[in-house]
């Protein structure tokens, strides 16, 4: 693994002397050579973000020669990821839910298991009726874009303790909603803290629920996101039992509170929402057959 800054210097220096190549550099010569380096599918990323072209273009033009200016892009991205550095920050997006949103080291990379969330959300939003959504801890704003986009009348409020993920999901809006009349008003709270009082009728979060001591945040692509997004208490479960003790006086009677958690929590959140008298409590599946929504619903009197 490439560690320190003059690793990364040596490598790309030598880069050409261990590819073989030296002044032709084809499409089919650099994707053998990082494929040999890193992850077949984070080098193809890679290429297709150096040469701003798609997936289709360079299967057609494996002939197609990089440019010098080229090649030492697409070698510097190698090393950054051989390094560790995920993807999604060297490229600067991530798809989410059939979008692209930009991303920065100041929000956590959006993931495919969060879509259930989503998912589970819009199941219980009207497309003919006003609602009015509360997304904590909303990052790259990528769970409250996509609602907005599937529900025309919504009303977002989306909270993040951290101003620099703001911005990030300010510029996402502008890169995604652009094109339509959209109410999403951005908060920079601590869960609830500076949120107004006023009722909703649904709460989303993916908030962190990694425990402090977990090994794996010194591991992988972990090392690179925000720890504050991913680590909560000795058993991750701090934000969780916050949002589920404070979410009930913010639902509108009938409002659902939707929580994604870790694999081993479903049990936990239950408890939690239970406790905290939401009714229709109940634990969902990602597709990997793992416990990673539980949601319950505000009581009706």
């Amino acid at each position: 693994m490439v560690r320190h800054q003059s690793d990364l210097t040596r490598f790309i220096d030598a880069i050409p002397a261990k590819a073989g190549i030296h002044l032709a550099v084809t499409v089919a010569d650099a994707t053998k050579f990082a494929q040999q380096q890193i992850d077949p599918v984070d080098a193809r990323i890679l290429l297709q973000h150096t040469l701003q072209a798609n997936r289709a273009h360079l299967a057609a033009h494996p002939e197609k020669q990089l440019t010098p200016a080229q090649q030492k892009q697409f070698y510097a991205l190698i090393a950054r990821r051989k390094n560790g550095e995920p993807v999604a920050y060297i490229v600067g997006e991530r798809e989410f839910f059939g979008l692209t949103f930009h991303v920065t080291p100041a929000v956590l990379i959006p993931r495919p298991e969060t879509e259930l969330l989503v998912e589970q959300a819009l199941a219980r939003l009207s497309e003919h009726r006003p609602t009015r959504i509360l997304d904590l801890g909303t990052g790259s704003g990528a769970i409250a874009i996509t609602i907005a986009k599937h529900r025309l009348l919504v009303e977002i409020t989306a909270v993040d303790a951290s101003e620099n993920a703001l911005s990030v999901a300010r510029e996402n809006v502008q890169r995604l909603l652009s094109d339509r009349a959209v109410s999403i008003t951005f908060i920079q709270s601590d869960w609830f803290d500076a949120v107004p009082h006023e009722l909703f009728d649904a709460i989303v979060s993916n908030p962190p629920y990694i425990a402090e001591d977990d090994p794996h945040l010194a591991q992988g692509d972990l090392r690179f996101e925000p720890r504050e997004a991913l680590a909560a208490g000795p058993r991750g479960l701090s934000a969780l039992a916050h949002i589920a003790r404070n979410a009930a006086p913010r639902l509108a009677p009938g409002g659902w509170l939707l929580l994604e958690h870790g694999y081993d929590q479903g049990a936990a959140c239950r408890e939690l929402l239970a406790a905290a008298e939401f009714t229709n409590v109940a634990t969902h599946k990602d597709l990997a057959g793992i416990d990673r929504v539980t949601l319950g619903q505000r009581h009706v009197s």
